[in-house]
């Protein structure tokens, strides 16, 4: 009797080759013992990315979703020391060349005191100045979010997701302003750094104002002499995140400061890994006065 028709071709008479194995199967063989903790899995991760069944973006968020559950807000937080923040007794006039030279989305609004934070802004809001100009930054301050230290960052995650907030500002157990958190500072511990306007396959310098610059960390370090129109001192480094290492003695982590001459260089961007983004201010030179009194 014949046998019944089948969709599924048979092999070629004299063709002796294994039929290709599936990409769930060859994940699957990697599997067949459960992992028993963390290290187990990153065992599997890596064997996976070492036969080509993921790739290297892949391999590199799967271990950041792995590792967010390790860190708390006090890891990946802008200092209080290097936050922008906004005073609402300023006028929205006032505070508009600051807010287009820092370039941020969302400042932290402050009271009297830094240390009295009483909001947020939107740099969107501006829109609804322009329509009223009447309305003033308090007008426009949107409430705060609070965060102890030691909030999970997979945990704030969660909370920027459920309540649509974007920004948190991290408190210590006296109520004292530590720091701050965005949503984007989250997610590059998971995707790596994201990537925004400035970006550009060739161009790594790019003018941020009078006597000021944004760069990216990667920056040879003759490009940036050539801008700068100083030397950048020699060693076994050729871009400026590199030389920024070796001058702090460890990776280089958001909000890091370094000066050299009269020249301040800070980290905007920074992961696990490496800095990403920095900016360079000259700074005005020292009058004699001061001069001698800083000696």
């Amino acid at each position: 009797m014949p046998e019944p028709y089948s969709s599924e071709p048979g092999p070629e008479p004299g063709d002796t080759k294994k039929p290709k194995e599936s990409f769930v199967n060859r994940l699957l063989s990697l599997v067949r013992r459960e992992p028993e903790d963390r290290d187990g899995i990153l065992t599997i991760l890596e064997a996976a990315r070492s036969r080509d069944l993921i790739d290297a973006n892949a391999y590199t968020m799967l271990k950041g979703a792995l590792a967010v559950s390790d860190l708390t807000a006090t890891d990946i937080m802008v200092p209080r020391a290097r936050m922008d923040m906004l005073d609402v007794n300023e006028s929205v006039a006032v505070l508009l060349p600051k807010i287009v030279a820092m370039a941020h989305s969302r400042f932290p609004v402050f009271e009297g005191s830094r240390d009295n934070i009483i909001g947020t802004f939107m740099t969107k809001d501006l829109l609804r100045h322009m329509l009223n100009p009447s309305l003033n930054l308090r007008d426009l301050v949107r409430p705060a979010v609070f965060i102890p230290e030691t909030k999970r960052v997979n945990v704030l995650l969660q909370e920027f997701r459920s309540h649509r907030n974007h920004i948190a500002i991290v408190i210590d157990e006296h109520g004292g302003i530590t720091g701050l958190v965005t949503l984007e500072d989250v997610l590059e511990q998971i995707v790596g750094a994201i990537e925004d306007e400035f970006d550009d396959s060739e161009q790594t310098i790019f003018p941020d104002g009078h006597n000021t610059w944004r760069l990216l960390a990667t920056t040879e370090l003759d490009a940036l002499s050539q801008v700068l129109g100083e030397e950048m001192p020699p060693g076994d480094y050729d871009t400026v995140g590199g030389w920024m290492a070796h001058e702090l003695g460890r990776i280089p982590r958001r909000g890091d400061r370094h000066s050299l001459n009269n020249l301040q260089f800070d980290v905007l961007r920074a992961d696990t890994r490496r800095a990403l983004w920095i900016r360079v201010r000259r700074l005005p030179p020292l009058t004699p006065n001061l001069a001698q009194n800083e000696q």
